[in-house]
């Protein structure tokens, strides 16, 4: 019997995620930080099989830190509030919580929003003001999209940014309160009384792609019916670089030929070793090393190279499918 690896806290979390039902695990991760749902959410995503001796072991750790812990009292309001809204909705809860804490904050301040931002959504908000005040914002960000924000900031301003944020120290809560009424005005000037868009074909999609394919087909059939442009874009959506990887060798080889080969460097430059094996398997020994050769000697990709070149070998691949050269799938219920 082979020795059980010692699962890590973010695998172990991932485990008893995977165990609970849909609205617990929401609840749950409706309470973590950007970066602690983006790391949870890959380990999640990368669980694979899940052995009955993993899930053991999963439990077990949960159960000996709970017996450590207790239940801290950190944003019990919040809590309540959650748990109330998912059993009598927000209007009453509302209400309901005004008698129960009537000096509760409100659920969500503006810089608590702004963490949830796109950088395209942040720029417009702070692109002229002063370094101090920008530097306190970017490090409320993940660091990924602070550094989107910064590179669409003027250059001049950059370094001055950046000395400000390696010397912040400790900021004050009045700092901090003139930073959310600075974000309050800005979107009030972005968006005046009008609401904030929501929704949109990619919403669409991301919600299509998590239903059953049965639930797909029919959604997507009917939508071909109802607008077809609209289902068209919504399609187009759907249709990811990553589900290539269904694709079996015979159809992957097919793809690749059609394929520039500096458009295919720079594809796999922005996916995993374990993702570009999809890739290699259709392709002969040789010819693979000569890839992997050519990847390791390009050297740093800039991502809207890569973003660009995923894009070119899935039109490429929608071509060739709707061609009847390449099929995802074996069934009528598996298909993009």
């Amino acid at each position: 019997m082979s020795e059980i690896v010692p699962l890590r806290a973010a695998d172990n979390a991932a485990v008893m995620m995977m165990l609970l039902g849909e609205d617990q695990t929401a609840g749950i991760l409706s309470e973590l930080e950007p970066e602690e749902l983006r790391m949870l959410g890959e380990k999640m995503c990368a669980l694979g099989e899940i052995s009955p001796d993993v899930i053991a072991q999963a439990i077990a750790g949960f159960v000996e830190k709970t017996e450590k812990l207790g239940l801290v009292a950190h944003n019990r309001v919040g809590q309540v509030r959650t748990m109330m809204t998912r059993a009598i909705g927000e209007l009453k809860t509302e209400n309901m919580m005004r008698r129960i804490v009537p000096e509760a904050p409100a659920k969500n301040s503006t810089l608590e929003l702004a963490r949830w931002l796109t950088p395209e959504a942040l720029v417009p908000l702070v692109k002229d003001e002063h370094p101090q005040t920008v530097a306190v914002l970017l490090v409320q960000l993940d660091p990924e999209v602070a550094a989107e924000v910064l590179h669409s900031l003027p250059k001049e301003a950059q370094s001055e940014i950046i000395h400000r944020i390696a010397t912040l120290g400790p900021v004050s809560p009045p700092a901090l309160e003139m930073l959310e009424e600075l974000l309050n005005r800005r979107i009030a000037e972005a968006h005046g009384q009008r609401p904030l868009q929501m929704g949109g074909t990619r919403e669409a999609a991301d919600i299509i792609n998590g239903a059953d394919k049965a639930t797909e087909k029919r959604i997507m059939s009917e939508l071909n019916k109802l607008d077809r442009p609209l289902a068209k874009r919504i399609e187009e959506e759907m249709f990811k670089f990553e589900h290539l990887f269904v694709l079996d060798p015979m159809a992957m080889g097919t793809l690749l030929r059609e394929v520039p080969s500096d458009t295919l460097i720079d594809a796999l430059k922005g996916i995993g070793e374990e993702e570009r094996e999809f890739f290699f398997r259709a392709m002969s020994s040789r010819a693979a090393d000569g890839v992997k050769d050519e990847i390791a000697a390009r050297g740093r990709t800039k991502l809207a190279d890569v973003v660009s070149a995923q894009k070119e070998i899935v039109m490429i691949a929608r071509k060739l499918a709707a061609e009847g050269s390449i099929a995802f799938g074996s069934s009528d219920d598996d298909y993009v």
